[in-house]
């Protein structure tokens, strides 16, 4: 096994960089969802398969909005600064979820991006997920801004209420499908335009995904991405959920707030369905 050199990084974000001991000239930007957490075990994982992984902070640390909301794409190209200055030639990046997304977003908007891992995309940009700078969460804004511009993006419908009785976790799914319908007429204007960006793309995604529909929008984006002539590789697995989890990782913990579909095992199946052709799509192999 690769020995792996860990630093923690606290500017211009909170973040960990693990790197092989002998160096990589493969950098991969690594990105929680929701969560906002700097996700330190899987790039560890990929560090010990021979990359330089970044994991940051990308919301809720000092000097950032405290929710996903007007999140600047150059907080990621920033990164990719980073991993380049630390020896990265071929630059990757993974992300889960609302990672997936800013993943998605930031290859269309910066060339040098060689290759996505999108586990749960989502076809489209969404609304903010908790307050912005200003502490406040409505009216609804971009969850992301380019050049100080806020994206096209759906809101979400409040009149949805959740299936499940009061006070137990809670499957959101129905909401954005729901938005989906009531938003309609702005569901092209908020296209996540992957067409456009030049990086090798792999879509990861479970049909049980109980957050939102990220096997349809994995769908979506595959199509997108063949109608324009580029590739893309869709990994998928019906009764997995939100979370699939790569060989060697730790289970998900358990949520009290939300229901994310699948099951342990499943996920895990995924997880393992997926990772030689993470690997490759990360290694420019795919």
């Amino acid at each position: 096994m690769r020995t792996v050199i860990e630093r923690e990084l606290t500017d211009p974000w909170e973040g960990m960089l693990a790197a092989p001991a002998d160096g990589s000239d493969l950098g991969v930007l690594v990105l929680a969802g929701s969560s906002g957490r700097v996700e330190r075990e899987r790039a560890r994982l990929l560090a010990r398969q021979g990359m330089t992984a970044l994991s940051i902070r990308w919301f809720g640390g000092p000097d950032q909005p405290p929710g996903i909301c007007e999140i600047p794409l150059e907080t990621f190209t920033a990164a990719v600064d980073v991993l380049q200055a630390n020896g990265a030639v071929r630059i990757g990046i993974l992300g889960v979820s609302k990672g997936a997304e800013a993943a998605l977003l930031t290859a269309a908007h910066d060339q040098r991006v060689d290759a996505v891992v999108a586990l749960s995309p989502t076809s489209r940009v969404w609304c903010n997920v908790g307050p912005g700078r200003d502490g406040a969460q409505h009216p609804y804004r971009s969850s992301w801004t380019w050049r100080q511009q806020a994206l096209p993006f759906v809101p979400l419908d409040d009149s949805w209420t959740p299936a499940e009785p009061d006070g137990g976790p809670v499957a959101v799914r129905g909401w954005y499908e729901r938005s989906e319908r009531t938003f309609a007429h702005l569901l092209a204007s908020a296209d996540i335009p992957v067409e456009r960006a030049r990086a090798d793309l792999l879509l990861v995604a479970g049909g049980d995904d109980a957050m939102w529909p990220s096997l349809p929008f994995a769908e979506q984006l595959a199509g997108r991405r063949r109608s324009a002539g580029a590739t893309v590789r869709l990994v998928a697995r019906q009764d997995a959920g939100h979370r699939p989890r790569l060989p060697g990782e730790s289970p998900a913990p358990v949520s009290p707030r939300f229901r994310y579909g699948g099951t342990p095992e499943a996920d895990a199946h995924l997880g393992a369905a997926a990772w030689p052709h993470l690997l490759d799509t990360l290694r420019g192999k795919g």
